[in-house]
């Protein structure tokens, strides 16, 4: 038996999450187009008669401009220094620039296997130009492992998990083999609200959002009960986030109370409430009740 952890790394919207959600064959981790959209380490498990893979999703890497950036910073730098491969995944779309050479850096005083993941292949039309891009890559990160893949498409993930179990250690599984996360519902259900306003909202508002679950009970009769409040940081992004005549939040409601029906194969009675706290991404006490504790990350 092949187990072990594996830090999915990269800059934001490279596709990180998709990956993983498509590795597992399940949406766990939130997806958007918006930088900073996942926020802290999301731990997934994967299964099969080869071993057991754990893989852990991290913040895309890029410069803190507030605390819960530094939080976010921390993550990923965490996850890497504790993880026994890992998976640096970049986007085949984009132009290389000084982000991918930061991180190049970092990693090269890692010892442990890398393997480099170009993704979004299935966007290339010049092969000649992603050929050349992948020469670059290998060049400046001396990966151990270099796989192209589609993660949306789900597009050489089989090659990647081979991949994956050569380079892993032999041992023990760390969970039962049906666990396919150790997120809490609670929490899944939160991002899945959040997610729903990342997609609907404007550029500056989602990056001030958090969302917290103040009640998510099932009734008897099977159906869900979850209370929820949209935290965001100005009055003006409020009346944004409900929008005229509440339709806005409606929309948010809608679209969080299918993605959670599915995950849950129950029906869900979502009620939702905005509420304003100013400034909270720089004030240590209002991260801490979010989960976002700067202290548990020094442990």
């Amino acid at each position: 038996m092949k187990s072990g952890f594996v830090a999915l790394i990269g800059r934001p919207n490279v596709g990180k999450s998709t990956l993983m959600n498509h590795l597992i064959g399940q949406k766990i981790a939130i997806t958007s187009e918006k930088a900073q959209t996942t926020r802290s380490q999301i731990r997934t498990v994967y299964t099969d008669a080869r071993g057991q893979i754990v893989f852990e999703d991290t913040p895309g890497m890029t410069r803190a401009k507030n605390k819960l950036g530094r939080f976010m910073v921390d993550v990923a730098e965490k996850t890497i220094e504790e993880a026994d491969v890992l998976l640096w995944i970049v986007d085949a779309t984009e132009y290389i620039g000084a982000a991918e050479t930061e991180i190049a850096e970092k990693l090269k005083k890692n010892h442990r296997p890398l393997v480099l993941v170009v993704n979004k292949t299935d966007k290339v039309k010049d092969r000649k130009a992603l050929a050349e891009s992948i020469e670059k890559y290998q060049s400046f990160a001396r990966p151990k492992e270099l796989v192209a893949v589609s993660a949306l498409r789900s597009e050489n993930l089989e090659l990647l998990l081979d991949t994956l179990y050569q380079l892993l250690p032999e041992g023990p599984m760390f969970y039962d083999e049906d666990t396919v996360t150790e997120e809490p519902m609670r929490d899944i259900a939160a991002e899945l609200i959040r997610e729903q306003a990342l997609r609907l909202l404007r550029d500056e508002v989602p990056h001030g959002i958090a969302v917290t679950v103040e009640r998510m009970k099932e009734r008897e009769d099977g159906i869900i009960d979850l209370d929820a409040n949209i935290v965001c940081e100005r009055e003006s992004h409020k009346g944004m986030i409900i929008g005229r005549g509440g339709q806005m939040l409606k929309r948010i409601g809608t679209g969080a109370r299918i993605a959670i029906e599915e995950l849950t194969e129950a029906k869900v009675n979502l009620k939702l409430w905005v509420k304003v706290r100013k400034e909270w991404r720089d004030n240590d006490t209002q991260l801490k009740s979010f989960g976002y504790d700067m202290r548990s990350l020094r442990k």
